[in-house]
C-alpha cells in the first residue's frame, strides 16, 4: 500500500458565511466519519489536496489524515467518501472522509487498464473497446492494487476479455460478474455511400425525348419511320 499522507487542521469555522471565508483563504472544509464516532469537521490546504489529486487516483486510495502540530494524535486512514466541486467554476468546495480500520475488509472499485495492441487493431483495422473501466473488488484497505492490468495483445476482431478470463491477485475478491465482458476488438466502420435527397420544390427531371425527323426516301424506295431517342 502507497503511503499517503494529508495535513489537516481541526476546524472550527462553521456555517455557510465563514466556510466561504475559509475557502478564500487557501482552506477546503472537510469532514472525517467514522463508525461508532462523531464526525470531525476539519479544514485541508487546497493546495496540498489538488497535488494529491494529480498525483494519485484517491477514489480507492488510503489516506493518513494527520492533524498539523499534534504529535500525540495518531494519523487517522482514510477513504475519500465525497468529492464536491463548485458547478460553474469546477473547483473543489468540499470533501468527506470515511475512517477505516487496516484490518477490516472494505470494498473499492479498482481500475482496469489494456496492455499492448491488439492483434485485430495493428493488423486487421478493428478498433479496442473499453467496456468495464473499473472492477469492483473486496480486500484489505494495505491490500489495494493500483489497477488491474490486462494484456490485450493477442485479441483478433470479434475477440473478448470477460472477468472471468483476468487473473486477479490472490488477495482480492472479485464482485464483477464473471460473463461481464471487459474488452473487446470491434471491425472497422465502412462508410456506406450516401444519396443526397432532392430539395423540396425542385422537380424530378424526366428524360429528355429527341425526334428524329421523317426522312424523304428518293423515288422508289419506302419512306423511313420517325424515331424516338431519349436523351438523359
Amino acid at each position: 500500500m502507497e503511503d499517503i499522507i494529508l495535513e489537516i487542521l481541526a476546524r472550527e469555522e462553521l456555517g455557510k458565511n465563514k466556510v466561504k471565508d475559509l475557502r478564500t483563504k487557501g482552506f477546503i472544509p472537510a469532514v472525517i466519519y467514522a463508525e461508532g464516532k462523531e464526525s470531525l469537521p476539519i479544514k485541508v490546504s487546497h493546495k496540498q489536496l489538488l497535488q494529491l489529486i494529480h498525483q494519485h487516483r484517491l477514489e480507492s486510495a488510503v489516506i493518513n489524515l494527520k492533524i498539523k502540530d499534534d504529535k500525540k494524535q495518531k494519523s487517522r486512514s482514510c477513504l475519500i467518501k465525497e468529492i464536491q466541486y463548485d458547478p460553474v467554476k469546477g473547483d473543489v468546495i468540499h470533501v468527506d472522509f470515511n475512517e477505516i480500520s487496516l484490518t477490516k475488509i472494505i470494498k473499492v472499485n479498482v481500475p482496469v487498464v489494456a496492455k499492448g495492441e491488439p492483434i485485430g487493431v495493428k493488423q486487421e483495422g478493428g478498433s479496442l473497446e473499453h467496456i468495464l473501466w473499473e472492477a469492483e473488488v473486496e480486500c484489505l484497505p494495505t491490500e489495494i492494487p493500483k489497477e488491474i492490468e490486462v494484456d490485450v495483445s493477442q485479441l483478433k476482431i470479434g475477440d473478448t476479455i470477460h472477468i472471468e478470463d483476468i487473473t486477479f491477485p490472490s488477495q482480492i475478491k472479485v464482485l464483477n460478474a464473471p460473463e461481464a465482458i471487459v474488452f473487446s476488438v470491434s471491425a472497422p466502420i465502412k462508410e456506406e455511400e450516401v444519396v443526397a435527397p432532392a430539395v423540396e420544390g425542385e422537380e424530378k427531371q424526366e428524360p429528355e425525348v429527341i425526334k428524329e425527323k421523317k426522312e424523304v426516301a428518293p423515288e422508289g424506295e419506302e419512306e423511313k419511320e420517325e424515331k424516338e431517342v431519349v436523351k438523359d
